[in-house]
């Protein structure tokens, strides 16, 4: 089977691989589409400190069960799955509360283990959704994209009247702009990126207003308007502080991402507004909630998918996806 293989930061090859066979508790999925997420270029580029070389990459991708190890009920064979690439014990403190997504034992499909820039690949049997056939194959693989914004959402709590406010026009902002607007009927949605085609994308995902901030700080073009609700999905050191500093009092911020630089911020400057600061990582179960959203209509992938490429072209995808951001937004892979 064809096989896309990070050997090691800065070496990408396709590559022929033996067929996996699935283990006990597993299934074995014939891989139909996959989508290419910022953290598979970090991976190949050897930015992402949780990845192990060599590596297949790909976390985000739907496919049909061909095969099942021990203990999976064969008539799962054939069903249409969308894979959550969590992998977690079960049993420790975080999975005991919830939070599997950040199990003291997390192994990612695509970062720890190989994933699914593949012909076929290999995930527990508990981690493959089945999907409705309502969901067409070609979008399926956008699935995982937002659980991302359903895991922050579900900590910030959006209501009808908060004025919300998300850092960057990327795919993760996108997701939570549709998420809040298709979802949580929030009232108002304000984004902030410094290219004007993304933040076209903000617009058409459904955000209210939209600034630019390339050469006029975010601040000053407010005009004194405090969110209630912020989201950073740029993930720049300096946002969190500017952040604590337009947002209303009480109001939650949700840090999507994990900079490894240094963020300078007062405690002050969140105390004396009591602000909530929530992270978040991966996603803990959202792919039910995420299926019945995508079901309802609630959600629009097709809104963000720009590029379909084989799976022979994946250097040229990977690197469209990297270096074009004006006109590329998620790409998406055919097997």
């Amino acid at each position: 089977m064809k096989s896309v293989v990070i050997e090691q930061p800065g070496t990408l090859v396709l590559a022929e691989r033996p067929l996996p066979a699935p283990a006990a508790g597993e299934v074995r999925v014939k891989v139909k589409y996959a989508s290419i997420c910022g953290s598979d270029v970090h991976i190949w580029h050897g930015h992402n400190p949780f990845a192990k070389y060599p590596r297949v990459i790909g976390h985000e991708f739907f496919g049909v069960i061909d095969a099942v190890g021990d203990g999976v009920d064969a008539s799962r064979i054939g069903e249409r799955v969308a894979v959550d690439p969590v992998v977690s014990c079960g049993h420790c403190y975080p999975c005991s509360v919830g939070r599997p997504n950040v199990c003291t034992t997390l192994s990612v499909i695509g970062v720890h283990r190989d994933g699914g820039f593949s012909e076929y690949s290999v995930a527990p049997a508990s981690n493959a959704y089945t999907l409705p056939t309502t969901i067409p194959d070609r979008l399926a693989s956008m699935m995982e994209p937002f659980t991302i914004a359903a895991n922050i959402t579900a900590f910030l709590k959006p209501q009808p009247q908060d004025v919300a406010l998300i850092y960057g026009a990327g795919p993760m902002g996108l997701t939570a702009i549709q998420v809040l607007k298709g979802v949580y009927k929030v009232a108002q949605v304000l984004v902030v990126d410094r290219l004007p085609e993304r933040l076209e994308l903000a617009q058409a995902s459904g955000a209210d207003r939209v600034f630019n901030n390339a050469e006029v700080a975010l601040a000053a073009q407010l005009e004194g308007v405090q969110p209630t609700l912020i989201i950073d999905a740029a993930c720049h050191p300096s946002i969190l502080a500017e952040a604590a500093a337009i947002a209303s009092p009480a109001a939650r911020i949700g840090l999507l991402g994990f900079s490894g630089e240094p963020c300078s911020i007062t405690q002050q400057s969140l105390t004396s507004k009591e602000l909530s600061l929530f992270t978040s990582r991966l996603n803990s179960h959202r792919f039910p909630q995420v299926i019945e959203w995508m079901e309802q209509g609630l959600i629009q992938p097709e809104k963000l998918v720009t590029h379909y490429f084989s799976l022979d072209e994946i250097e040229r995808a990977m690197t469209l996806f990297e270096k074009d951001p004006r006109t590329c937004c998620k790409v998406v892979l055919e097997m």
